[in-house]
């Protein structure tokens, strides 16, 4: 792949105004492809700041950086001029502290956290990783308590929790926040699955429809609306709410955490996990709507 002499010196004009560059899918805010949010996921643990060149909006920086470092996919990181890699690098010298030493930081404290599994939850997750032979079980908590659990590969850097029998691997900032928690199998009227409970965290509350009508014509609760444009096409935001996917998560966690908070979707499905997140985050009056928008306008 051929580089003009124009593009190279953009591409080395961007690497020695910034010590560290994210040539990425989006920006930072909004990662448009699932291995750029990865790679800022990252980032974003250890630093306060950073420069990202969102190649979309640019076709010649987006083929060009390609070519540069020989490297034929985005994201790609530089650090001093110097090509880092891709997503799964990045990744992988986190988790083993090379990441920290690149930037000059501490290593990262890899004291596996005190976890409980209920017996449940055990009985569960064993049931579900009967034939996953050579995977282990994955646990990934983000800044916003949001998480996943997946089955993947063991790492010899991963930071292992024992309990009840089971191993948990955490990456070391998932870690550190997974300490005191509470992994259980709960069923809802949304379903059956693993869920976890944060030291501290309030339960998330139900709250009907009818009940949402007079708080808010009290205007005695904040309403978060959590689901995205295309479901807020198909039946409009109430006025008195507040769009998360407007406003980002960072804003509305900044409320005070007294704030009366009612979480609406769609059904009432996905509006119960964005409860759980606040309420882990130190909320203490928090309420999930039940039926969702739907029960809103069939009431």
């Amino acid at each position: 792949m051929s580089l003009d002499t124009a593009t190279r010196e953009r591409i080395e004009s961007l690497l020695k105004s910034h010590r560290v560059v994210l040539f990425m899918k989006g920006n930072r805010l909004q990662p448009a492809c699932g291995f750029s949010a990865a790679a800022t996921n990252t980032l974003n643990e250890l630093l306060p700041e950073y420069h990202t060149v969102n190649v979309l909006e640019d076709p010649e920086i987006r083929e060009g950086i390609k070519a540069y470092g020989d490297w034929p996919t985005i994201p790609q990181l530089y650090v001093e001029g110097e090509l880092v890699g891709g997503a799964d690098i990045i990744r992988q010298m986190y988790g083993s502290g090379e990441l920290h030493a690149l930037f000059g930081l501490a290593a990262p404290d890899r004291t596996p956290p005190a976890i409980t599994i209920t017996d449940a939850a055990a009985k569960a997750i064993r049931e579900g990783t009967a034939n996953a032979q050579g995977l282990a079980l994955h646990l990934e908590i983000g800044p916003d308590h949001s998480a996943g659990f997946q089955l993947a590969p063991a790492s010899e850097h991963d930071i292992v929790a024992h309990a009840n029998g089971l191993e948990v691997h955490f990456d070391p900032a998932s870690a550190q926040r997974a300490k005191g928690i509470v992994i259980d199998w709960v069923s809802t009227v949304q379903g059956e699955g693993l869920s976890l409970k944060f030291p501290g965290a309030q339960e998330v509350k139900s709250m009907d429809v009818q009940e949402l009508q007079q708080r808010l014509a009290a205007d005695s609760i904040t309403l978060i609306d959590v689901r995205p444009a295309a479901a807020r096409a198909q039946l409009p935001a109430l006025p008195q709410a507040r769009i998360l996917e407007d406003e980002g998560y960072e804003a509305l966690a900044a409320l005070p955490k007294d704030t009366e908070l009612a979480f609406i979707c769609q059904r009432g499905i996905s509006s119960q996990g964005v409860a759980e997140r606040f309420a882990a985050h130190g909320f203490s009056h928090v309420h999930n709507v039940a039926g969702g928008m739907e029960a809103w306008h069939s009431a």
